[in-house]
């Protein structure tokens, strides 16, 4: 019988899709499913959804609620995290402010000024989950899908033991979409993808065996399908290589589409995917939810429509292999011990990686071609000096990452970027408590 807990399991929608997830594996229908959030509203709400997936799929699995969180790994196989540190109205500082000096975000979770506080802010958090797994669950995985993804994961690698690798829903995705460009099943489609989290490319892509390139190459050149993704798809036929997340998050993440206002316009606003590439649609999500997150959450559960069928999503599959099931191969981040040549040794890497039985073994894939790894290694090194900032509670290495992202230095000089992150560590005071002083 599985234990597995929920660090911020009140992300309604995201829990209750891993839950029906998990339970759909014969292995784990007997589990111990232990929710916790420090949100005791939004857990009571999530609490009634997951007993509504386990009564109507008739399942034998136990559900456990507490906002302890030691409580909740205590004895835990593995642990799934999808908190948010600081809440909505603090993380919209990290769009606003860069906004007022040019920076033009679209998402703003996962690099770039946006990113980096977002870091800073959780990275303590997130190394008291590891620290409590420790002592309550030495011997568990941590699957984490809180973001920013890549330094969040590479905090933890670095200051505790415990086994972690971090979940991101781009590479099947993608993999999936590029499928129905060129009408194959996604059955019939293999690939090698590495880089970073939001950033790792498909150096190999193949349909049936064959190299499925050149039909991806035809298929972009069809506006229908150009215009779906139209900074992904500059990058394909500018880089020779398809990158995992959506155009909307990709236009953060270098020089080129979003530094001008002509650029955004051109680029940016129309065809990025999911998510529209306006300046913080996102956050426009995220605080219209804030206002009408009960009403949505109340009529689901009076509608009680329960949707028992298994997403592409990871999870499952890694805690049913780890569980002792069959093994399962997966996209995760994992620290680069040389298994990508040309990135950093040290930084945390998003590669293929097999579970089993108590065992997350990444593959090594050699190196990146050279222009994808030039960007790759940047934002890598990036990260890193990131997380070292936060570890440390050092305001000018944060103030230096930041100097170096490539939209940042796109549009703003030395003085000024030191200008707003300034106002910016002054706006996360009250959730800096590594940093002693906030003088750059």
């Amino acid at each position: 019988m599985a234990r597995i807990a929920f660090i911020g399991a009140g992300s309604f929608n995201f829990t209750r899709k891993l839950v029906r997830d998990i339970l759909t594996f014969p292995l784990l229908q007997d589990s111990t499913l232990v929710l916790m959030d420090i949100d005791a509203e939004r857990l009571e709400h999530v609490t009634r959804a997951v007993k509504m997936i386990v009564d109507k799929g008739k399942y034998s699995a136990k559900i456990v609620s507490t906002l302890d969180r030691k409580e909740a790994l205590k004895d835990s196989d593995a642990v799934i995290c999808t908190i948010l540190a600081g809440g909505v109205n603090v993380w919209r500082h990290d769009v606003e402010i860069p906004k007022k000096y040019g920076v033009d975000s679209n998402i703003g979770d996962t690099r770039g000024p946006s990113g980096i506080f977002r870091a800073l802010r959780t990275i303590p958090a997130m190394l008291d989950i590891g620290r409590d797994m420790e002592r309550c669950c030495p011997n568990a995985v941590l699957l984490n899908y809180t973001n920013p993804m890549a330094m969040l994961c590479h905090a933890l690698q670095r200051r505790c033991s415990v086994k972690v690798t971090g979940l991101c829903h781009s590479v099947q995705g993608t993999s999936e979409m590029l499928a129905q460009w060129i009408g194959a099943q996604s059955k019939d489609i293999s690939y090698i993808c590495a880089g970073i989290n939001h950033q790792a490319f498909y150096i190999d892509f193949r349909c049936k065996g064959k190299d499925a390139y050149p039909l991806i190459r035809e298929a972009v050149q069809k506006p229908e399908i150009y215009n779906q993704e139209q900074v992904r798809n500059e990058m394909f036929l500018h880089l020779g290589y398809y990158v995992t997340e959506s155009s909307g998050h990709n236009s953060e993440y270098n020089w080129w589409f979003r530094k001008r206002p002509d650029l955004i316009e051109k680029y940016c606003t129309h065809g990025t995917g999911w998510n529209p590439g306006h300046y913080g649609y996102c956050l426009d999500e995220y605080l219209r939810q804030e206002k009408v997150w009960r009403s949505e959450v109340e009529s689901w559960l009076k509608k009680g429509e329960v949707d028992l069928n298994c997403s592409h999503e990871y999870a499952a599959y890694i805690i049913n292999a780890w569980m002792g099931g069959e093994p399962f191969e997966f996209n995760g981040n994992v620290p680069n011990t040389n298994l990508i040549s040309n990135v950093p040794e040290g930084a945390c890497v998003e590669v293929p990686v097999l579970a089993k039985r108590q065992t997350i073994a990444p593959c090594h894939v050699g190196a990146l071609p050279p222009q994808c790894a030039a960007l790759v290694a940047l934002n890598a090194s990036i990260e890193m000096m990131a997380v070292e900032a936060a570890l440390t509670g050092d305001p000018t290495l944060a103030f230096r990452a930041i100097a170096l992202d490539p939209l940042t230095a796109a549009v703003l000089s030395l003085a000024e970027i030191k200008t707003m992150v300034t106002e910016m560590l002054r706006k996360n005071e009250a959730y800096l408590p590594q940093f002693k002083s906030l003088a750059i």
